[in-house]
């Protein structure tokens, strides 16, 4: 059973800083030239409580100029800490690749660090070693959960909106709009009856973790130091705790997009060699005039085919392949691995390392990189659905490397949560 707890949160300020200029985006998905960006935008930008300005610094830091931000910040009353526990509702307002308006609703609370061996948190990738090293380095330092693991669980009836009630009207804590056109609004959720509910409805839900693999194995490895380190702190410890942002991976404002593969270091096939390497496989061609007609080109064509085990290919000559064939019970992006990149291109697990596939979003600019050169084919997937996550790791399985593409990103600074003041 996952256990879920309301916290005190520290929060911003608003009526001290702007929440749209002090927003941030995970710190896994911020490149080298953003961080200076960041910096830049605002002195107190949630960027500088992830990050050290430059890349270079970061294998030599101990991170105690974040431990020293972090206290100046508050002392200045910067950030402040809410006066009692709560869970915090957290609505996304967003344009998604479509082009509609969506809605993600979710709320951030503590969960209760489990091993993976227990099948109550479960994983769906795998992790690197440096991230987590990096990132314990900053937890030892700061005692705090920066930023949250985003956890989804199985509600095919969607009950999170009743259970927040009149929480999600209430007037927002924050409400920010991030420079990629997202609105974040966060409303306090005290009262001991919501607090039980949402609790209560979590308990025996199994959570897959979506973004946040890295923070949440650190969280477990910071848990096993502090408990050799205070052997009789008890299972309400701070350390047994990791702060996480909960939603129903089934609910519509959920958007799972896919993410392509870009051929780096292969030439492009002719029909032929298509056909000949693709026993099995059903293709079509369909006129490809520019990169600009490739998103309204998958939808129109690509999509249909989520049935089956599909992808497109576009080599940059005017001809958009669709490939699919019957669906049987391997994940899809495990076949299009299989019998696409070693099958048909030969690269095996070694040349995916060394960099021979890149792994983009956005399929326009994925074009537009084939037309430059940057790469010789681009292969175009749709995105795997909420059924597929939970069915591997249901098993107990991991998904390929760059599988899944959760929409939006859940930002840095809407909440963090110190060590130090208690579960």
């Amino acid at each position: 059973m996952s256990e879920l707890r309301p916290f005190r949160a520290l929060r911003y300020d608003p009526a001290r800083v702007d929440p749209a200029r002090v927003l941030a985006p995970p710190y896994d998905v911020i490149a080298a030239a953003d961080r200076h960006v960041l910096y830049d935008r605002d002195p107190h930008n949630a960027v500088r409580l992830e990050l050290v300005r430059e890349v270079a610094e970061e294998a030599a830091t101990d991170y105690t100029e974040i431990r020293a931000t972090l206290a100046r910040w508050r002392a200045e009353g910067v950030l402040v800490l809410d006066p009692r526990p709560a869970f915090y509702a957290l609505r996304q307002r967003f344009k998604g690749p479509d082009g509609a308006i969506h809605e993600r609703l979710a709320f951030f609370g503590l969960v209760r660090l489990e091993d993976y061996a227990k099948r109550i948190v479960r994983p769906h990738e795998r992790t690197l070693a440096g991230p987590k090293q990096d990132r314990l380095k900053i937890l030892r330092a700061t005692r705090a959960n920066l930023s949250s693991v985003f956890l989804l669980y199985e509600d095919r009836d969607d009950a999170l909106p009743r259970l927040l009630g009149d929480a999600q009207g209430a007037r927002p804590l924050v409400d920010a709009l991030d420079e990629r056109g997202t609105r974040h609004t966060l409303a306090r959720v005290d009262e001991p009856e919501r607090v039980a509910a949402l609790a209560g409805h979590l308990a025996r839900r199994p959570l897959v973790i979506a973004d946040g693999h890295h923070r949440y194995e650190t969280g477990l490895a910071y848990r096993d130091e502090r408990r050799a380190a205070e052997p009789n702190a008890g299972r309400d410890a701070p350390f047994e705790f990791i702060l996480a942002c909960f939603a129903n991976a089934y609910a519509p404002g959920n958007l799972l997009l896919p993410i392509h593969r870009l051929i780096r270091r292969a030439p492009a096939p002719d029909a032929a060699a298509w056909a000949a390497r693709l026993p099995g496989w059903s293709q079509r061609e369909v006129p490809l005039p520019g990169p600009e007609a490739v998103p309204s080109l998958l939808e129109l064509h690509l999509a249909p085919l989520r049935g089956s085990h599909a992808f497109a290919a576009d080599d940059g000559h005017g001809t958009l392949r669709l490939f699919w064939r019957p669906r049987d019970a391997s994940l899809g992006v495990r076949v299009i691995h299989r019998e696409v990149i070693e099958g048909v291109f030969g690269l095996d697990e070694e040349a995916v390392r060394q960099g021979a596939i890149d792994y983009p979003k956005d399929a326009m600019q994925t074009a537009r990189d084939v037309r430059a050169g940057a790469g010789s084919v681009a292969l175009y997937l749709n995105p795997l659905g909420a059924e597929d996550v939970f069915r591997v790791t249901e098993a107990g399985e991991v998904m390929p490397q760059k599988s899944t593409f959760f929409y939006p990103k859940l930002p840095t600074g809407l909440v963090i949560r110190l060590l130090e003041e208690g579960a």
